[in-house]
C-alpha cells in the first residue's frame, strides 16, 4: 500500500517533537554548566573575602578560555549530523573523534601557556594583592582540567550530532553533584582551602570527560570507526572551527565593550548592568537550546540530501524562537520588581535597571530569531558567513555603544544599543536564510 503524503500539520507536529526532544535536555545541560561556578563560589566564599575574590578572577579567566573554544561543540555537531543524515554512522563517529583529538591538543597548548603566565594573567584582571595568590593557585590547578573541559565540549558535539541531548544532560547533572561533593570534601574535610576547590573541579571535569569518551568509544567499536588520531581529519576540524572562533571572539568583544561603557556611566549603572547581563545570559540558555536542536536537525536533513526538509524545519524553528521570545519577554516584564530585589536593595541600582529591563523584554522575540538562525546556519556548516556577519555587527555596535556616555545616555540607552546589535544580527542572518545559499546537501559541505 502506498503511504499517504505527509500533511503540513503532520510535518509541523514531527518538527515540534524533534525540537522538544532535543531542546529540553539541551536546556538542562546548559543550565547545569554555570552551576559549577556557583557551587565553587558558595563553598569558597566561607573561606574569606580574599579567597572568593581570587576565585572570581580565576573563574573569569577560565570561563573566557573555555568559551573561546566553544566551536569544538558547534562545528562537531554540524559535521557529525551531516554524516548521520547521509546514513554513514562510521564516518560520523570518525569525524567526532577528530574533534575530540583537536580538543585534547588545544587543551594541552592552553596548559603550556597558562601555567607559567598565571600570575601575569591574574594581574591583567586587576586582582588585589591579597586576592592574587589565591587566584593564581586556583588558575594553575584548574588549568590542568582544561583538556577535559574541551573534550567535554567536543564530545557533547558528537552526541548532539547523533541526535542525543539526553546523555549530555545526565553527565552534566552528575558532574555538578560530584563537583559540589568533591569541593566540600577537599576544601573543608581535607583542609586544602581554595586549592581543594580547584582540584575538586579538575577531578569532576576529568570524570565527565571519561564518561563521554566511554560512550563515544563504544559507538566507535560498534560501527567500526577508528580511534586513532588522523592528521587530515584534525586539520579539517580546525578549519571548520576557525570561522566560528572569529564569530565567538567578536561576540565576546561586544559584551566586553558593553561592560566597559556601563562602567563609565557610574557605580549604580555598572551594578545594574551586571544584574541585567546575568538575566540576559539566563534567557539566552532557553533560546540557545532551540539553536542546539537546530544544529542537529538541519545538519541531518542536509546530510540526507533533503533541502525541502531543511527549509521546513528552519521555518518551524523560527516560529518556535519567536514564540519562546514572546513568553520570555512577558516573564521579564512581570517579574522585574521581584527579580531586582533578589540582587539589590539599592534604589539607585533598581531605578537604573527597571527601564533597561523593559528594553531587554521587548528584544526577546528578536533574540529568538537570532539564536535559531544562528543554530540553523551552524548546522549547515555556514561558518564563514557567520564570522563575517558578526564582524559587521561588531563594527555597527562599537561606535554606537561608545557614543552612549558622550551624549549623556544612561543604561537604558546602552541596552537599546544592545538591541540594535541583535537587530543587525537578525537582518544579516535573515538575509542569508532567505537566500538559500546555506543549503548545501551531502555528507560534507
Amino acid at each position: 500500500m502506498t503511504q499517504a503524503p505527509a500533511t503540513p500539520q503532520s510535518l509541523r507536529r514531527r518538527h515540534d517533537r524533534e525540537i522538544v526532544t532535543l531542546a529540553v535536555p539541551a536546556f538542562g545541560a546548559l543550565v547545569a554548566e554555570p552551576l559549577f561556578v556557583m557551587a565553587d563560589s558558595a563553598i569558597v566564599g566561607h573561606l574569606g573575602t580574599a579567597q572568593l575574590a581570587g576565585l572570581g578572577v580565576a573563574s573569569a579567566l577560565l570561563t573566557t578560555a573555555v568559551s573561546v573554544f566553544v566551536f569544538l561543540a558547534y562545528a562537531t555537531t554540524a559535521a557529525v549530523a551531516r554524516r548521520v543524515g547521509a546514513g554513514d554512522l562510521q564516518a560520523a563517529i570518525r569525524q567526532g573523534m577528530d574533534g575530540i583529538w583537536l580538543a585534547l591538543l588545544l587543551g594541552a597548548a592552553v596548559i603550556v601557556v597558562v601555567l607559567p603566565t598565571a600570575p601575569a594573567l591574574v594581574g591583567l584582571f586587576g586582582a588585589s594583592d591579597t586576592a592574587a595568590p589565591y587566584a593564581t593557585t586556583y588558575l594553575r590547578i584548574s588549568s590542568l582540567g582544561i583538556p577535559a573541559m574541551l573534550t567535554v565540549l567536543a564530545a557533547t558535539g558528537v552526541l548532539r550530532g547523533l541526535q542525543d541531548t539526553r546523555t549530555p544532560l545526565y553527565v552534566a547533572v552528575a558532574g555538578f553533584v560530584a563537583n559540589a561533593a568533591l569541593n566540600a570534601g577537599l576544601v573543608y574535610g581535607a583542609g586544602l582551602g581554595i586549592a581543594g576547590s580547584a582540584w575538586g573541579t579538575v577531578i569532576a571535569q576529568c570524570g565527565m570527560a571519561a564518561v563521554y569518551l566511554v560512550v563515544v568509544v563504544r559507538g566507535a567499536r560498534r560501527h567500526g570507526a577508528s580511534l586513532r588520531p588522523d592528521a587530515a581529519g584534525i586539520r579539517a576540524s580546525a578549519q571548520a572551527g576557525a570561522p566560528l572562533l572569529v564569530r565567538t571572539l567578536s561576540l565576546r568583544a561586544i559584551l566586553m565593550i558593553a561592560t566597559a561603557v556601563a562602567a563609565r556611566l557610574g557605580d549604580a549603572d555598572i551594578a545594574a548592568h551586571q544584574i541585567i547581563l546575568s538575566l540576559w545570559s539566563l534567557l539566552a540558555f532557553a533560546l540557545d537550546a532551540i539553536a542546539i536542536a537546530g544544529q542537529a536537525i538541519i545538519g541531518r536533513y542536509l546530510g540526507a540530501g533533503d533541502a525541502d526538509g531543511a527549509r521546513a524545519a528552519c521555518r518551524r524553528m523560527v516560529q518556535w524562537g519567536v514564540a519562546v521570545g514572546v513568553v520570555l519577554g512577558a516573564l521579564v516584564v512581570v517579574s522585574r520588581p521581584v527579580f531586582l530585589t533578589l540582587f539589590t536593595n539599592d534604589a539607585a541600582v533598581q531605578d537604573a535597571a527597571l527601564p533597561a529591563l523593559v528594553i531587554v523584554a521587548l528584544s526577546q522575540p528578536v533574540s529568538g530569531i537570532v539564536f535559531v538562525l544562528d543554530g540553523v546556519l551552524m548546522g549547515a556548516g555556514d561558518g564563514p558567513y557567520l564570522a563575517w556577519a558578526m564582524l559587521v555587527t561588531l563594527a555597527v555596535f562599537a561606535p554606537v555603544a561608545f557614543l552612549v556616555p558622550v551624549f549623556g545616555g544612561g543604561l537604558t540607552a546602552l541596552w537599546a544599543a544592545m538591541t540594535l546589535m541583535m537587530i543587525v544580527r537578525m537582518v544579516t542572518l535573515w538575509l542569508r536564510s532567505r537566500s538559500g545559499r546555506w543549503i548545501v546537501t551531502g555528507a560534507t559541505r
